[in-house]
């Protein structure tokens, strides 16, 4: 029942997805849904978009969210997707499935693609902790890693420290104190991973690390304007395409180079972010998702069952017991 084309394109993505082998349950009210031959769980509730999260999932609960979250928690799903109130799909999941052990807070984990390599970067947090502790970021540092190596297939990730130079000395205290835990070898080599050093805002779609961290205010202010940026350069390229016909001749010759550049950027090629932490898995798509977005969200989403994902993630935050 979220996002901004709910419920229409939700259930086109669902059934999309189902064309490729990946089933879903809807959760929303059968009075505008037509499920077609997918189940759906009816719900009376819906969060706005304007809501506040965390009150509205305590007072809300039949939203289609909330109901969402508690099939995973039961044992009903294997994974919940949405592209509603982001803020109220990071309550319900973690207010209903918990969080893992030994995790402080959860981290939205958002892959950024980096053009010739086969696997992106990975940026948290994106927004679930606008204000964080430095032993957080190296939560988020170690969950990161595992879920490079899980869901993309990195052998031994490098993760990076976002800072406003390279030095150690950059940085505000955060970023200072953050540096001398995530530099300490115990946990690098428990999860596999290695550090290397701080990283600024440049280096975020270059191939020097393979995970960033960050605070969450930080975070996703980076993702947006990284996406305002892209969407704006994409905009102008395929103007100036346009500008007369020599330059129409161009694209044309362009076009097969061009293409997987512009399916890189395409935010419907990985559906959302990962929220990682809590006792199950929870993909948050943009709200804008269209049915395409959405069906790449289950099949992460599924892919991530498949793989494990949160019985890894559980055994690398054994560190901090």
């Amino acid at each position: 029942m979220g996002g901004d084309f709910a419920p229409g394109e939700i259930i086109e993505g669902a059934h999309q997805a189902a064309a490729e082998g990946v089933n879903s349950v809807l959760f929303g009210d059968p009075a505008v849904i037509d499920p077609g031959d997918l189940p759906l769980v009816a719900t009376s509730e819906v969060v706005d978009m304007h809501a506040d999260p965390g009150s509205a999932v305590r007072r809300l609960k039949d939203a289609s969210v909330v109901r969402a979250a508690e099939a995973v928690r039961d044992g009903n799903a294997a994974a919940m997707v949405s592209a509603g109130n982001t803020g109220a799909a990071m309550a319900s999941a973690l207010l209903r499935m918990g969080r893992l052990r030994n995790v402080a807070r959860p981290a939205i984990a958002i892959p950024f693609p980096i053009f010739g390599r086969k696997y992106p970067n990975l940026l948290l947090d994106c927004g679930a902790n606008a204000d964080c502790q430095p032993s957080w970021l190296l939560q988020f540092a170690c969950m990161g890693a595992v879920h490079a190596q899980d869901c993309f297939g990195v052998e031994t990730p490098r993760v990076g420290l976002l800072s406003i130079g390279e030095e150690e000395t950059k940085g505000n205290a955060l970023v200072k104190e953050a540096y001398q835990l995530l530099a300490a070898p115990q946990w690098q080599e428990k999860v596999g991973c290695s550090f290397v050093g701080n990283v600024e805002g440049r280096d975020l779609l270059d191939a020097k690390a393979d995970v960033i961290v960050t605070d969450g205010f930080t975070g996703n202010v980076m993702l947006k304007t990284t996406e305002g940026v892209a969407r704006h350069l994409l905009s102008d390229v395929l103007n100036a395409f346009d500008t007369s016909e020599e330059t129409k001749y161009a694209a044309d010759l362009l076009k097969p180079a061009l293409s997987p550049l512009y399916e890189s950027w395409n935010p419907d090629t990985t559906g959302g972010g990962v929220l990682l932490g809590i006792n199950g898995i929870c993909v948050i798509s943009h709200g804008s998702s269209r049915a395409a977005a959405i069906k790449s969200a289950i099949l992460m989403a599924h892919e991530l069952v498949e793989r494990g994902a949160i019985v890894h993630l559980q055994q690398a935050m054994e560190e901090y017991s």
